[in-house]
């Protein structure tokens, strides 16, 4: 009869070790499980299952920096077997260690490539290093249950694609990752990306074309932007005038994607806006706008950082009263990034998308005073506005919730002397998807400081003194928005305007209800 030595008694004991640690990593006891698993392989160095079950409860608990150790040394016990070799690469790719991790997972790929999830780590190392062609095949390849991860694979794709130029397949891509699984945290990042690569109706073909028209109704009480009450002679005089109304509003817009080659695209619009006031004391005061703008973005990655950068020149042109009032020439140069994610206490993961900003606009009204009149030169407000500025975008719950900052610094440099300044914007916000009927809610605040450079000419202060205006401007914008079948959007809105100035003629409030019905195609 063998009598047991103590190394074969240890070797026993650790697989009852085992066996009680996997049945606690079944149960999801992860802590008593990783106590149970650590003593069997200090009491059997060479217990690969041990090492194995040691290594999910790590990664279980979304510590993959702990999971490589026992992985490592799985890996060298077993250097053949392909699951050692897949959850060590999926470790180094949590960590982002893409250069230890792509060798492995590229021979997982290689010898089982119906492997789940295999194809979508593949596909977005290749996709790092710029492999279009290649990251394109093994994301083709992936297979998944779980339709977060078969959405971030269409994704990839999609953006493959439309690099190298295939955008009908692109789009047909990023529409799929849409219908997997719509509320999941790449959506909306699908969503822009996708106007960029087609700018077209997000339905799966492949028309360059996309058309959004609107209408609907509003009250206004303070179309012509009369004054508030002060003890100013003229401000009071302003105050006279007729100045609130209801109202039709209606508004089209078209996008037509002319030109794509690779990372590069380029799109024509035209948008139209028009109000119309019931009110027929106020008749003057309708809005008609019409315009035309050019638009290309070139996208890629910084490494392992996602960017698109682009430019855009429009002309707008806006009647007030079917008349010529304003003219504006921008050139816009954006550049977006998506930072990396992070994991927040009590709130988990949080997505990042930051946006850089710098505008340019040529401003020229019509029928001004000081165009003909020297005396009035300083109300002239034909001007040269630059802005730089940054915005970016908080994401959580899969995109339910969305909180937004920036900050925009902004100098106009008006032909009037008194139109002249220096501001500084503060913008907040966010949107969140609400629990009944698919609603949402959209909240957006801002505030714009304007110091003005010169002391005014024609309207004193409220101490009766020209002095330098200063103007504090605050805007509040609230949305609930319900879909509706056939491409249809049912919208309630709430703007207000509440400008501050220590000149009582700049001095006013403003609130707009209105309700708008969209159609998208």
């Amino acid at each position: 009869m063998m009598v047991p030595t103590p190394a074969m008694a240890q070797v026993a004991d650790a697989e009852v070790l085992v066996a009680e640690g996997v049945f606690a990593f079944d149960g999801k006891r992860y802590d008593d499980a990783i106590t149970l698993l650590s003593r069997a392989v200090s009491l059997d160095p060479r217990n690969a299952r041990g090492f194995y079950y040691l290594a999910l409860c790590y990664l279980a608990r979304g510590q993959a920096e702990q999971a490589l150790a026992p992985l490592t040394t799985l890996r060298a016990l077993r250097p053949t077997d392909l699951e050692a070799a897949y959850q060590l690469g999926v470790a180094h790719f949590a960590l982002r260690n893409y250069a230890q991790a792509r060798p492995l997972l590229e021979e997982v790929f290689r010898r089982e490539p119906n492997r789940e999830n295999v194809g979508l780590y593949v596909g977005v190392l290749r996709y790092q290093q710029k492999e279009y062609d290649e990251a394109a095949i093994a994301l083709n390849a992936n297979r998944s249950i779980d339709p977060d991860l078969r959405q971030l694979a269409l994704f990839y794709r999609g953006l493959a694609l439309g690099i190298l130029g295939l955008s009908e397949q692109a789009q047909a891509e990023l529409d799929s990752a849409r219908r997997v699984q719509p509320n999941s945290p790449i959506t909306g990042a699908s969503v822009r990306i996708q106007e960029a690569l087609t700018a077209t109706r997000r339905v799966p073909d492949s028309r360059r074309l996309h058309l959004q028209l609107a209408v609907g109704g509003y009250y206004d009480d303070n179309v012509a932007v009369n004054p508030r009450a002060s003890n100013d002679p003229v401000a009071e005089l302003l105050r006279s005038r007729n100045t609130q109304s209801p109202g039709f509003v209606t508004s089209a817009r078209g996008d037509y994607a002319w030109y794509r080659n690779g990372p590069v695209e380029s799109t024509l619009t035209y948008s139209y806006y028009q109000t119309v006031n019931t009110n027929s004391g106020v008749g003057t005061f309708n809005l008609q706008d019409h315009l035309g703008g050019l638009s290309a973005v070139y996208r890629g990655t910084l490494r392992t950082l996602p960017y698109e950068v682009g430019g855009q020149y429009s002309y707008d042109y806006m009647l007030l009263g079917l008349r010529g009032f304003l003219a504006r020439h921008t050139v816009t140069l954006p550049a977006t990034f998506v930072p990396p994610s992070v994991t927040l206490p009590w709130l988990g993961r949080m997505d990042n998308l930051s946006t850089l900003l710098y505008r340019f606009q040529r401003k020229e009204f019509f029928a001004e005073p000081g165009n003909n009149d020297v005396r009035f030169a300083p109300e002239s407000r034909d001007a040269f506005n630059n802005m730089v500025g940054f915005l970016h975008a908080f994401r959580f719950r899969q995109d339910k919730v969305i909180a937004r900052v920036g900050y925009q610094f902004d100098t106009e440099a008006a032909s009037g002397s008194s139109f002249a300044y220096s501001g500084h914007r503060l913008q907040v916000g966010g949107q969140a998807a609400l629990p009944w009927y698919d609603m949402s809610v959209r909240v957006d605040y801002e505030v714009h400081w304007r110091d003005y450079n010169h002391p005014q000419v024609l309207f004193p202060d409220e101490a009766g003194q020209f002095s330098a205006r200063r103007d504090l401007e605050q805007d509040i914008f609230v949305q609930i928005a319900k879909p509706l079948p056939h491409h249809l959007t049912l919208a309630l809105q709430y703007q207000g305007v509440l400008n501050d100035s220590n000149i009582p003629v700049y001095a006013y409030s403003k609130n707009v209800v209105t309700t708008l019905l969209t159609w998208a195609y």
